[in-house]
């Protein structure tokens, strides 16, 4: 094998790239498996070979090969020049192309691998900090400040206002504290402004927060007059809100227009922020010219849904007709930057397209642009409404001209939205035939708008009372849109306006179906479970509406009338105090409220309840009734005469009310009055016994003159009652054997004999008010109106003898009224 071994030169030549292309036998590898003494090498160092374990980078040159009998030949590189890691005249020179891989001189005397220096054992522990300096303490201080900040900031989002409050104020203390502690240690150059500055802004912000305005404005001040801090004048914007919501408005333009001045041109969305405040605030003082000037200049720079209808405003308020034409057209070109619906239709069958894009259907990003476009439809719609009646001759020509201008945009579904607001501003003014036709329009438009328009007709219809109408329409609605919960309510109700409670409540499930949220068709229901006296399911209904409805006093009411059907009053009257609180000036919840604690016994509360109806509403018949009743219970009959005098002016033809009045007077000692009152009452009813009965004894009892031309009319009276008795029971009489002697099938007399009979037993009984008409029976007893007269407190200790005012024995002279 050496025979075939060529080594390089050991002496230098004159040329440095000599036998660059010699082949060198060496590197053959074809015939290694033939080399004897290569093999036999291969054999015996082979089980002493350490195992590698990393791959290390060689150099460019090998090492020594070692022959079979264990000597070492130096090799040396094309150049002559000894190989790294060669031994020359003894010494070995060091391996540093290989040294940053691990490889030490060491290591050749046969030490382990550690290129990692994992021998050298665990490094030594660290020192610990003096925290006792005072640079430490400084940073620690400042730490905790910027922990306080951060708190009273996650406070604040919380809404916890006070505890954001609190905790700004400590980060200010402890700010102020370090400064100090700085100013004693360094110059002044090494205080931390970027810190001061955070703190003085979040304090001024927790300020405005809790409403605390002077002091905001104050920190603010404190910012914006420290001329090291360069972008403190852009704070002058927050001082204008607070002017803002303080309403002075002239001061709020005041900083608006000097942070203006301080904001750099290239921040052109901020300055157009702020001409939009100082717009609203010129609205707010009155002054649209200044304020239209703000919101052109807005429009014609970075045009925007709130500056556009602004503007929109304050033409209408100065009533210039062409230029809210010009503002709303520019309105209806403002960029949405939104995407539309067509981003969200699947263009083929890939599954993981259509993944993706029911993934982003309704991610935030889409409702962020669904919540943009509501808005801007919103801005739109309102704008029309508003301008169409002044933009023309009349109203109808200015919400057609606004269709026009909404067909011709982006928006063009509102078009149909703007056509059935015209019909009803046409309902507003009660000009239904217009109103009708209008709607009548939408018959041949596509199925959303032709059920709204139809959903609308039949709520009219159904209003005039033209059931058939309003049937037909609403079935035209659900025909047209199965799912329009508006559609199937109005069915439902005129399938319940015909008695068809069953299918009626079955119509209002399926709206209920449809949208959950639809109320209309849930107080229906209720109201139909009512009829069906299927009263649980129906305070089930009520109660669920409650929960959406928190304040409706419609809800409020029916659930309180459905605990009174189940007989549980106290849950009544809970219901109706809350609904008292919704509407506290409602007379017939309060009287409802005062019959509810009259009926548990507790009068006092039915008195409060009854008297604060009648404050609000006091021609109630059975609320002044009530209350005069109670006030003669309680023997103050005084206080009762100007109640049943109220019940006699509302009712003059009644001659009940005006003898409560007449005997009140009696009662309370005041005969004079009850004479006079009574005569007022005969010049009235001159057929009334009682009137006369009363005028009798009190002419009587005073020693009047009068007493016997009353007397004589009293007996006149009486004997014409008796001929009209007579009357009576020749008629009854006469009934009865015409209802023996005729036949079952045709007897009309016997139908008149029973009609007299009922209208005998329906006449009113000695305590009812008479009427002066011919068909009334006259009583001939002598009775009190206002009932037997109550027993008076026993106030002596002696036992006396209770006296009649009006007994047979003969009253002194003295006892009479002068």
């Amino acid at each position: 094998m050496m025979q075939n071994v060529h080594l390089a030169p050991e002496a230098d030549e004159d040329d440095l790239y000599s036998g660059y292309n010699d082949y060198n036998p060496t590197f053959d590898t074809e015939d290694l498996e033939n080399d004897v003494a290569f093999q036999q090498a291969a054999r015996t160092s082979h089980g002493r070979r350490p195992l590698v374990t990393a791959k290390i980078p060689g150099t460019s040159a090998s090492r020594p090969l070692a022959t079979g009998i264990g000597s070492k030949a130096t090799l040396t590189s094309s150049m002559g020049r000894p190989m790294t890691g060669a031994i020359q005249d003894g010494v070995a020179r060091p391996m540093t192309a290989v040294h940053a891989a691990g490889y030490t001189k060491a290591a050749m005397r046969g030490s382990s691998f550690d290129p990692l220096g994992q021998a050298r054992g665990p490094a030594p522990p660290l020192e610990m900090k003096n925290s006792d300096s005072s640079e430490e303490k400084i940073k620690q201080l400042e730490k905790k400040v910027n922990e306080l900040v951060e708190e009273s900031c996650i406070a604040n989002s919380c809404g916890d206002l006070k505890l954001a409050l609190e905790k700004a104020k400590e980060a200010g203390r402890k700010e102020r504290v370090l400064v100090r502690q700085r100013e004693q240690i360094a110059t002044a150059e090494n205080i931390n402004l970027d810190l001061t500055y955070s703190v003085l802004f979040n304090l001024a912000g927790q300020y405005a927060a809790n409403e605390m305005y002077a002091e905001a404005l104050n920190t603010y001040q404190v910012i914006v007059k420290n001329k090291m801090f360069s972008n403190g004048g852009r704070l002058k914007v927050n001082m204008g809100n607070i002017y803002l919501k303080q309403r002075n408005y002239s001061k709020a333009i005041k900083f608006y227009r000097m942070a203006l001045d301080q904001i750099p041109s290239v921040h052109k969305e901020m300055r157009i922020k702020i001409m939009q405040n100082i717009g609203v605030a010129f609205i707010k003082t009155g002054q649209y010219v200044d304020a239209i000037s703000s919101f052109e200049h807005i429009m014609s720079m970075s045009p925007n849904l709130k500056a556009g209808f602004n503007l929109i405003l304050c033409y209408f308020a100065i009533g210039n007709g062409e230029q809210m034409k010009k503002a709303f057209q520019k309105l209806i070109a403002v960029p949405l930057e939104v995407d539309y619906d067509d981003k969200y239709i699947s263009p083929n069958d890939d599954p993981h397209t259509n993944l993706l894009i029911e993934a982003i259907k309704n991610d935030s990003l889409r409702q962020i642009e669904r919540e943009r476009k509501s808005m801007a439809e919103e801005y739109i719609m309102t704008a029309a409404k508003l301008i169409a009646p002044v933009i023309e001759t009349s109203f109808a020509v200015g919400y057609d001209w606004c269709v026009e201008v909404v067909k011709a945009s982006h928006y063009v579904e509102l078009a149909n939205d703007l056509e059935i607001n015209k019909a009803t501003t046409y309902l507003r003014q009660q000009d239904f035939n217009q109103a009708l036709e209008t709607l009548k329009m939408f018959e041949k438009k596509d199925s959303r708008v032709k059920s709204a328009a139809a959903t609308n007709l039949s709520f009219l219809y159904y209003l005039e009372n033209e059931l058939a109408q309003a049937t037909n329409y609403a079935d035209l609605a659900v025909n047209s849109d199965r799912y329009n919960p508006a559609a199937l309510t109005n069915k439902g109700n005129t399938v319940f306006a015909n008695g068809d409670y069953e299918k009626a409540a079955e119509f209002y499930k399926e709206a209920l179906r449809n949208d959950s949220s639809c109320t209309e068709a849930l107080y229906n229901l209720g109201l139909t479970y009512k009829k069906l006296n299927r009263i649980d399911e129906a305070l089930d209904c009520f109660l669920k509406l409650h929960a959406i409805l928190r304040n409706s006093a419609q809800v409020l009411h029916q659930i309180a009338n459905i605990y009174e059907i189940m007989e549980d009053p106290s849950q009544a009257i809970e219901w109706l105090l809350q609904l008292i609180s919704v509407v506290p000036t409602d007379p017939h919840v309060l009287s409802k409220l005062g019959k509810l604690y009259d009926n548990e016994g507790d009068k006092s509360q039915a008195f409060h309840y009854y008297y604060e109806s009648y404050r609000y509403f006091p021609s109630n018949i059975e609320v002044i009734e009530w209350l005069g009743a109670y006030y003669i219970d309680t023997q103050f009959c005084e206080k009762a005469i100007e109640y049943f005098e109220r019940a006699a002016l509302i009712l003059p033809t009644q001659v009940k009310w005006q003898l409560m009045v007449a005997s009140c007077y009696r009662r309370s000692g005041n005969y004079q009055k009850a004479l006079e009152k009574y005569k007022v009452i005969h010049r009235k009813f001159p057929e009334n016994v009682e009137c006369l009965r009363f005028l009798v004894r009190l002419c009587t009892d005073m020693g009047l003159k009068e007493v016997q031309e009353y007397m004589t009319k009293l007996k006149k009276v009486e004997k014409l009652k008796e001929i009209r008795e007579q009357r009576i029971k020749s008629g009854r009489d006469g009934s009865a054997r015409s209802r023996r002697e005729g036949n079952a099938g045709g007897d009309s007399g016997g139908t008149k004999g029973e009609r007299l009979s009922a209208k005998l037993k329906a006449l009113p009984g000695t305590s009812e008010p008479y009427e002066s008409s011919g068909s009334k029976e006259i009583d001939a007893s002598y009775i009190d109106p206002l009932g037997p007269q109550a027993e008076r407190p026993k106030t002596a200790a002696r036992k006396r003898t209770e006296e009649d005012d009006f007994a047979e024995e003969e009253l002194g002279e003295d006892l009479l009224p002068e």
